[in-house]
């Protein structure tokens, strides 16, 4: 669920096969690497398989991990309440920064009791102005709303998640002040082209919508996610790293899609997938095997090895 699309390779290239040479972050340039205090990875093509399982070896990995006192934070452009799946095989390990930084839950009380403690909103106005901009620059968008608990889509929005919408109606209706679900944040707004290209859509909306939204994608489809100026994956996990005393050369990243560039960027060490998007294997400092071969539990076995 790349924002619940069943395609997970970001390029529909060939999974890259093992290598011997996997961490190549581990060693930058012959210096000392400092030692991890926190990871943050990527759900959907990261640390999920296809069939959006965890493996054995992934749990075991996190669970290794925690115990040797490196704190596990699931970082994704997933809605809260998408978060069972992963919890369900976790066992409640860490904390969830959803909605590409718009909200962060605890998952520690296991599915079913997660609880949102921070949110970062995007304003109303800004919502409806970004709206606007986009119409204008790719007629043809169209659009759903996220909020904390609601999920709610225009009509001719097609039906790409799980889910079956709160409310049907045209997006400006939907974030009126006097809308449905109008006492709830709202924590991003996904807008969906059938036509373009999905990089050519992200580059177009980025011009567009300038500082009403911070504007990225994570799915293999013309679907953009839209949050609050300044929010993203990177800018909330740097606040909740802040909040910890973890610097974010203490940070290990993992990723595979455009929204998770900055968040690669801004960690100490960081991971892209093999089956990554070719701007997240330029941002990335190393890179790991795909997805379906545990390249997060891999590249997590030789940290503690490293480490030991």
């Amino acid at each position: 669920m790349r924002e619940n699309d069943p395609v997970t390779s970001a390029t529909g290239t060939p999974e890259t096969p093992a290598s011997p040479k996997l961490s190549t972050a581990l060693k930058q340039a012959g210096s000392p690497v400092v030692p991890a205090r926190l990871i943050a990875t990527d759900l959907d093509g990261t640390l999920l398989r296809d069939d959006k399982s965890v493996s054995p070896r992934t749990v075991a990995a996190l669970a290794a991990a925690e115990e040797a006192g490196i704190e596990v934070f699931f970082v994704t452009g997933r809605p809260a309440r998408w978060m069972d799946v992963v919890a369900d095989h976790v066992h409640g390990h860490g904390l969830a920064i959803c909605g590409n930084g718009a909200a962060v839950v605890d998952l520690h009380g296991g599915p079913g009791t997660h609880r949102f403690v921070k949110v970062r909103e995007l304003a109303r106005q800004n919502a409806l102005d970004a709206v606007r901009l986009l119409r204008d620059a790719a007629p043809g968008t169209v659009y759903a709303v996220e909020q904390t608990y609601g999920f709610h889509q225009e009509p001719a929005y097609p039906k790409l998640h799980m889910e079956i919408p709160d409310n049907l109606a045209p997006a400006e209706e939907l974030l009126a002040s006097d809308g449905p679900g109008a006492a709830e944040p709202v924590l991003k707004i996904l807008a969906y082209h059938p036509d373009l290209d999905p990089d050519a859509f992200l580059t177009l909306a980025r011009l567009a919508v300038g500082d009403r939204a911070n504007v990225t994608r994570s799915s293999p489809s013309a679907l953009l996610e839209l949050s609050g100026p300044g929010v993203s994956k990177a800018s909330t996990l740097a606040l909740c790293c802040a909040e910890r005393g973890i610097s974010h050369e203490e940070v290990v990243a993992f990723g595979d899609m455009p929204n998770d560039v900055e968040m690669l960027t801004w960690a100490g060490q960081s991971y892209a997938m093999g089956n990554a998007h070719p701007d997240v294997l330029a941002a990335a400092s190393g890179r790991t095997v795909a997805n379906n071969e545990d390249g997060v539990a891999v590249v997590i076995e030789q940290l503690l090895t490293a480490g030991a």
